[in-house]
């Protein structure tokens, strides 16, 4: 029996558990509902923010008040919702310094939104195409290909969010104010990277043994690789000592 099928469903088990990894974090901000409003990349206090709750948690959508119960009470959702206070709050008194006069936490995290919506289109695209992986090798190549393309931007979504908020906690912390992050949406964005790599391998995996296995197979049918032509070396011998021997009785004679 070819391992191809056991690698195959490896595979889409990682690629599974990766896009509802994702899937978890892309719902955080918009769905206020235990266990999802419990995710988000940083939590500081902008009580001495003009304009802003007491505390407050980032999320891919907008940036949510934080009850008595410590969860979240988002409100609207704003796509590519950007990692920026002043702009969040619609002000600057209170903002720590190092978030004014610069533009680098508004683009990581605008290019982070849309790298983790890239990665997970490719995620479930490949997902749906690994179930030709358990019967055929081009899929389980074609699948792995499609991995590839959704660890790229998952590994860049990781990186990004990783830069931005961990800069961004830091200045808060700078500035003498209460900040952390959040230890499921990071643990989640970057648990995910790992499973679409490890897709990404087994699928590769899958493909070559199933190539091996077929090569293997075939010359077995065919009685090895020099089966053949030493069998055929031992027939043209045999004639020519039976040549031989004629030759050499007839001189005799």
């Amino acid at each position: 029996m070819t391992p191809r099928p056991i690698f195959a469903f490896l595979s889409l088990i990682f690629i599974a558990g990766g896009c509802l990894l994702i899937f978890l974090v892309v719902l955080a901000g918009a769905v206020n509902s235990n266990p999802v409003n419990q995710i988000y990349f940083l939590q500081a206090d902008t009580s001495a923010i003009s304009g802003a709750p007491p505390l407050s948690r980032w999320t891919l959508w907008n940036t949510c008040p934080v009850d008595a119960n410590s969860r979240d009470a988002c409100g609207a959702v704003h796509p590519a919702f950007p990692f920026d206070p002043q702009t969040n709050f619609g002000s600057t008194k209170g903002v720590p310094a190092a978030f004014l006069g610069t533009n680098m936490f508004y683009y990581l995290t605008r290019f982070m939104f849309a790298f983790i919506l890239i990665s997970l289109f490719f995620g479930v695209c490949s997902l749906f195409l690994g179930l030709f992986a358990l019967c055929s090798r081009i899929g389980s190549f074609l699948s792995s290909m499609l991995c590839a393309i959704a660890l790229f931007f998952q590994t860049l979504t990781a990186a990004l969010m990783t830069a931005a908020y961990v800069i961004g906690r830091n200045d808060f912390q700078a500035a003498g104010t209460t900040a952390m992050l959040g230890q499921y949406a990071f643990g989640f964005i970057w648990a995910a990277m790992a499973c679409f790599f490890l897709a990404t391998v087994f699928f590769c995996v899958a493909g070559v043994t199933s190539k091996r296995d077929k090569t293997t197979t075939s010359t077995k049918r065919t009685g090895g690789r020099f089966g053949r032509s030493k069998k055929t070396h031992e027939r043209g011998s045999f004639i020519d000592n039976e040549s031989q021997r004629q030759v050499v009785k007839e001189e005799y004679n």
